[in-house]
């Protein structure tokens, strides 16, 4: 076996700009894509991609995740199962806005959850960075204006969404229960089965009801899209985020989000940043930076010698 090096920053930073692009994806094609459709067709497309990397490791590896099958099942429950899914449901009825501010809570809930359940408090400029970033993604999606933050109010769709955010936070905090000496990929495969497992009654249901996808490049390109970059190179650089610099941490690099998605806009649709813009990406990054200050060792992940 052989070691490859990653800084698990960067890849945190890399799993919240493909995220972004997801989220956007995923309200602007809401009409064509059904939310369970979509959840379910993008991790098949994520299982087709990890199964040529995870099967070789399956037979030596299989005793370690049978032991572990109720962990597993959890975490494929919560992280696969219900999130996605979740979320893709809140973009029907919601905004992109109060999905976006609802997502940002994630850091929060999962600091709460890993104080209950594991004893792990943050320190004093984890906790200053976390609020700070937080005020940061507030500035992003009220445009700087109090009168839009004040006129955000609750509906169906940010129930989901909170739905959404309470299944990833119990997914990043128990993260830590995944079976010591599983290959990633193959880590990943079993999630995803038991995802897959999950949604499989939900996508019946959806289409008892009449929902059916319209299918046309821009629909297959976003289920490619969501399959690959957002499930599979996502989960699986914020698996390893999160096993390198903890959950709390790990989380708050969600907070990347709506900084992203804000380039994004700028870069793809010629949408001019203005002065809260910059506010808010400041106070974002200056968040994230203040947690970050003392260095993380890259984390080695374990690969077949080719």
């Amino acid at each position: 076996m052989r070691r490859l090096r990653f800084n698990p920053y960067l890849l945190l930073a890399l799993t919240a700009l493909f995220w972004a692009g997801n989220m956007v994806m995923s309200r602007g094609l809401r009409a064509d894509l059904p939310p369970v459709a979509l959840a379910f067709w993008r991790w098949v497309t994520a299982l087709l991609c990890v199964l040529p990397l995870a099967l070789p490791h399956l037979r030596s590896q299989w005793p370690l995740l049978r032991a572990a099958w109720k962990k597993l099942l959890f975490l494929g429950v919560f992280g696969i199962g219900c999130y996605n899914t979740f979320s893709y449901v809140a973009v029907q009825y919601t905004t992109a806005t109060s999905a976006t501010l609802l997502n940002s809570f994630i850091p929060v809930v999962t600091s709460v959850l890993a104080m209950v359940f594991f004893g792990k408090r943050l320190s004093r400029p984890e906790i200053v960075g976390g609020l700070l970033s937080l005020v940061g993604v507030v500035v992003l999606i009220s445009r700087g204006s109090v009168d839009t933050l004040l006129g955000l109010t609750l509906n169906t769709g940010d129930l989901w969404m909170l739905l959404a955010v309470l299944a990833w936070s119990l997914y990043t905090a128990f993260l830590q229960w995944r079976p010591a000496g599983v290959h990633p990929m193959l880590l990943l495969a079993a999630l995803i089965v038991v995802g897959l497992a999950v949604m499989l009654p939900m996508y019946a249901w959806e289409l008892v009801s009449g929902a059916a996808l319209r299918l046309h490049a821009g629909a297959v390109a976003g289920i490619l899209y969501a399959g690959v970059v957002a499930a599979f190179l996502g989960v699986l650089c914020f698996n390893i985020g999160v096993a390198a610099v903890g959950p709390a941490v790990a989380s708050l690099f969600i907070h990347l989000m709506p900084v992203f998605a804000s380039i994004l806009s700028a870069l793809l649709l010629g949408e001019l940043p203005s002065g809260y813009h910059y506010a808010g990406m400041a106070l974002v990054l200056g968040g994230i930076l203040l947690t970050i200050r003392k260095p993380v060792p890259a984390f080695p992940v374990a690969q077949p010698v080719s």
